[in-house]
């Protein structure tokens, strides 16, 4: 058994830190010692350091929460992997997000250089994605597929 203080730095946490993840129902209250000092066993520290990777890895306290019921046996396995599996899906939906702002910036920077080199502004209106039913067939089921 340990005291806070002594959990803390095992986990590399603050104390604060530790009762706000007992106060957010995502680590159970250490039992009361004798001298009221509240006291944690070595799966408070397990418990810690996967809320750190899970937070590490972009998941937010409210997924967490019901994946660490307090009254829970272990980890819910199916549950487990769903929630890893839709990370993965937001990560990649981030991903493409990116790659079509990076492409867009590509643009923009051409136009740029290609306007300014002729002396004239950059027309942002010719540089405003085009509504769907101007574009292409093809490119209209692409957008709809959420492809760039």
């Amino acid at each position: 058994m340990m005291k806070i203080g002594d959990l803390a730095q095992r986990a590399g946490l603050k104390p604060s830190a530790i009762r706000f993840y007992e106060a957010s129902e995502l680590l159970p209250s250490g039992a009361r010692g004798a001298n009221g000092y509240r006291l944690y066993t070595e799966a408070a520290v397990e418990r810690l350091r996967l809320i750190q990777l899970a937070q590490r890895l972009g998941f937010s306290l409210d997924t967490l929460r019901p994946l660490l019921a307090r009254d829970a046996e272990g980890l819910p396995h199916d549950a487990v992997l769903r929630a890893l599996a839709q990370r993965r899906a937001e990560i990649q939906a981030l991903r493409h997000a990116l790659d079509a702002q990076e492409t867009e910036l590509e643009r923009l920077a051409e136009a740029c250089r290609t306007e300014w080199a002729q002396g004239r502004c950059v027309d942002l209106g010719a540089l405003a994605p085009q509504p769907a039913a101007t574009r292409p067939p093809r490119q209209r089921r692409r957008q709809a597929a959420g492809l760039p």
